[in-house]
This record gives C-alpha cells, structure tokens and sequence, in this order.
C-alpha cells in the first residue's frame, strides 16, 4: 500500500467517524453541527488530492465530483427553504456526496433515501425517534407523529457509511 493510499484509507475511517458522530448528534438533538460537515469536506480535500497524486483520481473525476455535490447542496437548500428538511442535514448530504462522486451518487442517495423511508415508517409506528418523540411518550397519536420532525442524520450517515464501504474496498 502507498503512502496516498494509506491516507486515502485513513481519510475514508475519519469520514465514517465523522457520519457516525453526525447521526448520532442529531439522533439526541435534532441539529448536526457544522463542524461535522465541514470536516467531511477537508477530509474529502486531503482524499481527493492523495488520490490524484497517487494516481488513483483524476482532476476531471474531482471536479465532476464537486460539481455533484454542489447540485445536490442546492437541492438541498431548496428543500431547506420549504422547510422539508434541516439545515446541517443539507451541509451533510452535500459533504457526503462528494465522496460518493459521480460513481456512487446514485447509490448513496438511494440509500440514504431508503433509509429515511424506514426511520419514517418507524417513527408512524411508534418507535422512539429523536427528541421530541421520546418528550411525546407513547400515547401519541398518527397525526401527531407525521407533523413530527424526523432525524435524518442517520439515513445520511447509513448511505455514507456504505459509500466509505466501496471506496475502500475499489
């Protein structure tokens, strides 16, 4: 293994750990800090950068990459805008899209899509998800449960977790 594969690698275990922490924050506050995205974004700086000088990207790859990324932050703002969605998940869901680059966009987003299906499905059940629905209790009825806000943190990290699987193992 190279030098620049070994901090690719070691990029690839920091951006895991980074979606972890993001899922997690906003499983017990319903915010993701800024913080966390803008690191996943230097990691992907530092990844990109060992990756063209190892030989392994290309700057047309990168740029096809942030040009993605970008598209998908802007849609993201937009649904931030309507309220649909929360800010630092927007920050997330662009962060994490430039890893997935134009190879895996459609996987990660799929992903993370089917993951926010079943947080939401489990959540009309009834399960306990995020803060305001542990505040609610159990008597809480299917209305009440759809104009809750869900964490979408999760869907992202799980998408970008199975996006951090591939690179490593490409």
């Amino acid at each position: 293994m190279s030098p620049f594969e070994f901090l690719q690698a070691g990029c690839l275990a920091l951006f895991a750990l980074l979606l972890v922490a993001a899922a997690v924050q906003d499983l017990r506050s319903m915010r993701i800090g800024n913080p966390l995205p803008f690191a996943a974004v230097g990691l992907y700086a530092v990844w990109a950068c060992a990756g063209m000088i190892g030989g392994r990207a290309t700057p047309m790859h990168v740029g096809i990459a942030v040009g993605l990324a970008l598209a998908v932050f802007v849609v993201g703002a937009m649904g931030f805008a309507a309220g649909v969605v929360g800010g630092g998940d927007v920050k997330l869901l662009g962060a994490a899209s430039l890893f997935a680059g134009p190879d895996l966009i459609v996987d990660f987003l799929l992903i993370t899509a089917i993951v926010g299906g079943v947080l939401g499905l489990a959540l009309l059940a009834g399960a306990p998800i995020g803060p305001s629905a542990l505040a609610q209790g159990n008597n809480v009825t299917v209305r009440a449960r759809l104009r809750s806000r869900l964490p979408y943190g999760p869907a992202i990290a799980a998408g970008g977790l199975w996006t951090a699987a591939a690179l490593t193992m490409s």
